[in-house]
């Protein structure tokens, strides 16, 4: 699996791309979309800070609610250390400003491992009022202990998130998170995380408006899934969601032995590798409450003379 569309939606309003200089189509109105600002990852005509300051230019920001940082040019060289910069800077132009995504980038334009992160908790002081952060790619991602009364969601995409950006995430306080979403990914590109790690939340000292948790895409999965069926926070959640990752029997035995998880309104596990017959079990035990469980995208492991290998949906 790769990343092939541009983000449709942020904040509950349509994306909508902010026109080139060439561009002179009309514009909606500023409170009516997410605002995506991008330019060509490879060989553009300007830079993103460019795009930006003609973006605050052609529209009244005040009204802005949602803003969505696409490509900059060679996002797999430079960093955004830069935009970063730049968008803190510009808390001023955009006091309605609730939602923030950085790093819309396709596999076309740069790899999800290959894209060059900062330091985005800069982002996060600037915008008090701010409800839904998500940044794309883990490659020199930084995101010490942060205080942030409003934001309700936060969402990490990356083929490897990095330990110290885990530990983060799960020593900051956000008293009005419902959902948190963690791509933990693979060591290969960058994903040194260990369960232990999520203590902190998955016990339920922090946190304490969780309602969706998704920590996917990693190949500790059964090691995550070993920690949740003991850990007091998913007695509040609605969602729990495993997916995308290397789950198998192992992981599955553990969650089937561990705290109860009929209260959830779905568990997502899809692109496993789960035995039909743990499949079956876990169904039986669930489906009966309610409890509605996605096991899609079954995966068979690939069999070579060294032995068996599993995959992450989305690694590089």
């Amino acid at each position: 699996m790769t990343i092939g569309n541009h983000l449709s939606e942020l904040g509950g309003l349509p994306a909508f791309d902010f026109p080139g200089p060439a561009d002179t189509r009309a514009l909606p109105e500023p409170d009516a979309v997410a605002w995506r600002v991008s330019v060509d990852t490879y060989d553009s005509e300007e830079e993103w800070p460019q795009a930006f300051a003609r973006f605050t230019e052609s529209v009244d920001t005040r009204q802005v609610r949602a803003l969505i940082v696409g490509g900059w040019s060679e996002p797999y060289e430079a960093s955004n250390a830069g935009i970063v910069e730049v968008l803190a800077g510009a808390a001023g132009q955009l006091p309605a400003l609730r939602a923030l995504f950085v790093g819309d980038i396709t596999f076309e334009e740069c790899e999800i491992s290959w894209i060059q992160q900062s330091d985005v908790s800069p982002l996060l002081r600037a915008y008090p009022a701010l409800e839904e952060f998500g940044v794309r790619g883990g490659d020199g991602l930084v995101f010490p202990p942060v205080v942030h009364d409003a934001l309700r969601v936060l969402r990490m995409e990356s083929g490897g998130l990095p330990r110290e950006v885990v530990r983060g995430v799960a020593m900051s306080e956000l008293p009005a998170l419902t959902e948190l979403d963690l791509w933990l990914g693979t060591s290969e590109y960058g994903g040194d995380a260990e369960a232990g790690d999520l203590a902190p939340f998955l016990s339920g000292e922090r946190l304490p408006s969780l309602r969706r948790l998704a920590l996917r895409n990693s190949e500790m999965q059964n090691e995550v899934a070993a920690a949740l069926a003991t850990a007091p926070v998913v007695d509040r959640l609605e969602v729990l969601d495993l997916s995308m990752g290397i789950l198998d029997d192992k992981g599955v035995e553990a969650l089937l032995a561990g705290r109860p998880l009929t209260h959830l309104t779905k568990l997502d596990l899809h692109h496993h590798y789960v035995s039909a017959p743990l499949r079956e079990r876990l169904c039986a035990a669930l489906a009966p409450h309610g409890v509605e469980v996605d096991l899609g995208d079954v995966q068979s492991p690939d069999v070579h003379n060294e032995g068996e290998y599993r995959y992450v949906a989305v690694a590089e």
